[in-house]
């Protein structure tokens, strides 16, 4: 072929070139650039499409694009091997290079080696060159104050004042000087040194009397830098305690605020300080105005202090300790002895205060921590140990200020309250004024029982001030110092009533009722004052005496509210309830004093729970005294609120009694029946069931859970017991059966209302007992062996058939043609019922009935109600007082 003819087209060859495949390269951009102008030549000639132009220009464009890889391939073949030999060459030269290295390294750690042992021999140069220096040093400082010493042994002082007028650097050298003269003097002990020593003393005692001088004169002249040179020469010459005192005592502070305290500035205060119901102060005007201007005063001496003096924490020390000694302490004095001649309360009130206000100023002065100044002098503390004579005096500032302010702080503190709270001096206060407080809250409770009670000598008055006793005595044998300090609150309280009881008066003040009844109110005021103390306990006594003084307060409590208040009532009532007649109609009132007592125990024991607990639980002995201590007393209370409770249904029983001994002999055998018809109910059922009512609306009224279903069902039982017995007593004929039916109704309903389930099977008996005096006697037989009566033996109910007027004729239709069983026929009907039971549990039902257990119990005659009926009495806050034990 001719290649001229298929020649590619130059625009074609320009794709073809190497540089169009560097980069990114897209295969369907590259075939439509190749074919661009063929297909444009295409669509332009007429007729069929014609592809040979097309193969002829890709045949020719393959060709081209292989001779162009080989080009390619063979330029990569001579790279590859030109960088084989390129890495050959930098292998052998890095080679080289580490060696290199390794013998720069060698070198390097030979000269590190020898400069160590250099470094080692010049440290030793050193040491020894110091030592020599410091031989030296005390060589010279020898000789120089041997030769001061012979000057003043010739009376000779001209070398000391010319060295003292060569400014601060010489006055300070004069004081270095002098305390080692001064030293030196003392340990000479020769007759002929005497004279030496006195002309020592004497020179240091004008240079001292100089320096505090000038220091005074800068001080007035507000001359810092000079007041800290001052304080710096007398700090090198004997501790600088006496530079100290001088700007101390001489403060404005201290000389022109002579402080008279004037406690009438807030006659509020004082006239609501000794009101136990008044809140306790939270401030006081002239304690307030005086540490405002403590607080002011030192931050502003702060920065005085650390300007000029060289130990500013002594300095600053120092000033505080005086501040507290002098100006809070006069103060505090003055406050807390106004208020001990108001009260006792009164003075715990303002201790509490003060003690309170002093902690937060303590707080505020803490921030003023200062920072220990250097020595600026080359001569300092290390040169003076290494001297010949020896360091400077350690009773100054060097030995108090390694104390941090916090810490002396904290101790002033202390010493500031320690006469007020030193050993038991504040419990046996607060225990005091508890006892008062309570004593004459409760004088008119306690006046009316007293007056209400039986006889002087069995009164509850005197049975008190003997737990009173008892408890001191116990107290004091058993407790310990700390804890028999409770029965200060005790012997407070004897101490008042005694005299009040030995006050004679003309005409004696009426009774009221509301005096002697419980009152949750004054209650909650008991609680009140006592958490009142309690926050004094916490803030006034040490950490670790706060179980055993809130210990100790817990009894105060007890005593009060438990004792004279809750157990009082209780005494009281039940003995009201010993002097009633029986045959009168009991008094529901004590049920009222039995919800007082729940309330107030409840929310007594609440208080200690939350508030008294708690503050024991860091001594885990004393956490479980208290609690002991508690459930005791809550169980002696419930004791006496069983009893009286008991008492109370013994009354009531006893009435019920009564008022059923009243049944006429004929109420159920009546003549006149149109006179019967004509009663709805019988006397005796009125009256007992109007009883009964009243006791249920007074025991839902007063009583709650678990005690007021006990209550209603132990006069339900007894009263179920009352009138099994009552219906053996009475004849009964048709018509008084229909009365009888009428009044076992009302009784039913009546005892339905106490919502008892138990009770319900009881009088549900009580009824169809009563319907075997309505039911003919063709079919009695039948009627007692089926239903509740069908569960009797037939033996336990012939008292109550016998009392049927047609009894005679009844009697002889069950004999007719049926087995006799235990003096009572039974026929066939009655024998299979018992084959079906069984006799066992016959046997079982008839001591049922006569044990008083009829499903929960019933019984056949006069209940015999025990001292603590089943159940007890249970105060709400068992739960609580047993938390703990």
């Amino acid at each position: 072929m001719d290649p001229v003819i298929y020649s590619l087209d130059p625009s074609v060859e320009e794709h073809l070139a190497l540089k169009t495949f560097e980069g990114k390269f897209d295969v369907k951009d590259f075939v439509g650039s190749v074919s661009e102008k063929l297909i444009a030549q295409s669509k332009a000639d007429s007729g069929p499409f014609d592809p040979k132009p097309f193969i002829r220009t890709f045949e020719a464009a393959v060709d081209k694009l292989i001779a162009v890889r080989k080009d390619v391939q063979a330029k990569t073949e001579q790279l590859e091997k030109n960088v084989r030999i390129g890495e050959k060459e930098y292998s052998k030269k890095m080679a080289e290079l580490h060696k290199g290295f390794e013998a720069v390294g060698n070198s390097f750690a030979g000269m590190e080696t020898k400069m160590n042992e250099v470094g080692r021999t010049a440290i030793r140069i050193g040491e020894q060159m110091e030592s020599v220096h410091l031989e030296r040093q005390r060589a010279q400082a020898a000789y120089d104050l041997i030769d001061y010493y012979n000057q003043f042994s010739r009376d000779d002082t001209s070398k000391l004042d010319a060295l003292k007028k060569e400014g601060r650097e010489g006055r300070r050298q004069v004081a270095i000087l002098l305390r080692r003269l001064s030293t030196l003097a003392k340990e000479v002990d020769l007759p002929i040194a005497e004279k030496t020593k006195e002309s020592i003393d004497k020179y240091c005692e004008k240079f001292e009397k100089d320096m505090l001088y000038l220091f005074d004169r800068c001080y007035r002249k507000g001359d810092p830098k000079m007041m800290h040179h001052c304080a710096q020469t007398l700090l090198d010459f004997n501790g600088g305690t006496s530079c100290v005192q001088v700007y101390v005592n001489q403060h404005d502070f201290f000389i022109n605020r002579v402080r008279e305290t004037s406690t009438n500035s807030d006659p509020s205060l004082w006239e609501s300080l000794p009101d136990p119901d008044a809140s306790p102060p939270k401030t006081e005007t002239g304690l307030i105005e005086l540490f405002a201007e403590i607080r002011t005063t030192v931050g502003q001496e702060a920065q005085i202090v650390q300007a000029v003096f060289p130990n500013p924490p002594f300095v600053m020390q120092v000033f505080l300790q005086r501040i507290f000694a002098q100006s809070i302490q006069q103060y505090v004095e003055q406050l807390l002895n106004k208020a001990s001649g108001l009260s006792d309360l009164a003075y715990l009130r303002m201790l509490q205060l003060v003690h309170v206000q002093t902690s937060v100023l303590l707080e505020d002065l803490k921030g003023y921590e200062l920072p220990f100044s250097t020595p600026r002098s080359p001569l300092d503390v290390s040169e003076f140990r290494r001297s010949l004579i020896g360091a400077p005096a350690t009773s100054g500032p060097a030995s108090t200020s390694s104390a941090s302010l916090s810490s002396m702080l904290e101790a002033v503190m202390e010493e500031l309250f320690v006469p007020f709270t030193e050993g038991q001096r504040y419990l046996e206060r607060e225990n005091k004024s508890l006892g008062e407080l309570y004593a004459t809250h409760l004088t008119p409770f306690t006046k009316y029982h007293e007056r209400t009670s039986k006889g002087p000598g069995s009164s509850m008055f005197n049975r008190m001030i003997n737990q009173f006793s008892s408890a001191t005595g116990t107290a004091s044998a058993g407790a310990g110092t700390a804890t028999s300090t409770a029965t200060a609150a005790a012997s407070a309280f004897m101490r008042r009533m005694n005299v009040e009881r030995n006050i004679e008066k003309p005409v004696e003040e009426p009774l009221r009722e509301e005096d002697g009844q419980l009152n949750i109110d004054i209650a909650e005021k008991m609680l009140k004052w006592h958490a009142e103390a309690i926050g004094r306990c916490v803030e006034l006594s040490a950490v670790n005496d706060v179980p055993k003084h809130t210990f100790a307060l817990l009894k105060v409590l007890a005593e009060a509210i438990g004792t004279a208040y809750i157990e009082g009532a209780l005494e009281t009532a039940l003995s009201r309830i010993e002097a009633a007649d029986t045959k009168s109609e009991p008094s529901l009132q004590p049920l009222g004093v039995l919800r007082s007592v729940d309330l107030i125990s409840h929310l007594w024991q609440q208080y200690v729970n939350i508030a008294l607990f708690p503050l024991a639980s860091s001594s885990v002995t004393t956490r479980r005294e208290m609690a002991v201590f508690n459930n005791q007393t809550m169980s002696r209370i419930e004791g006496a609120a069983n009893t009286l409770m008991q008492r109370v249904i013994d009354g009531i029983v006893a009435w019920l009694s009564v008022q059923l001994a009243k049944q006429k002999k004929n109420d159920f055998k009546p003549r006149n029946d149109d006179l019967s018809f004509a009663r709805v109910n019988t006397e005796p059922c009125i009256a007992c069931c109007e009883m009964l009512e009243k006791v249920r609306d007074a025991a839902k009224k007063n009583l709650s859970g678990k005690n007021q279903e006990v209550f209603l069902s132990e006069v339900g039982n007894a009263f179920h017991g009352l009138l099994l017995d009552h219906l053996r007593k009475f004849p009964v004929n048709a018509t008084g059966g229909l009365m009888l039916a009428k009044d076992l109704k009302n009784y039913q309903d009546t005892i339905a209302a106490f919502s008892i389930p138990s009770l319900h099977e009881r009088f549900e008996f009580i009824r169809q007992l009563g319907n075997v005096f309505l039911v003919r006697p063709d079919i009695l037989k039948s009627y007692i062996t089926e239903g509740y009566l069908g569960r009797i033996d037939s033996m336990l109910l012939r008292p109550y058939l016998a009392q049927r007027s047609d009894w005679g004729q009844a009697e002889k239709g069950f004999n007719d043609g049926s087995v006799v069983e235990d003096g009572l026929g039974v026929g066939a009907e009655g024998k299979g019922l018992r084959d079906r039971l069984g006799m066992g549990r016959l046997s079982l039902m008839m001591k049922d009935l006569e044990g008083l257990k009829l499903g929960e119990g019933m019984s056949m005659g006069l209940p015999s109600i025990p001292g603590n009926f089943p159940g007890g009495f249970s105060l709400s806050t068992r739960s609580f007082g047993s938390m703990g034990a």
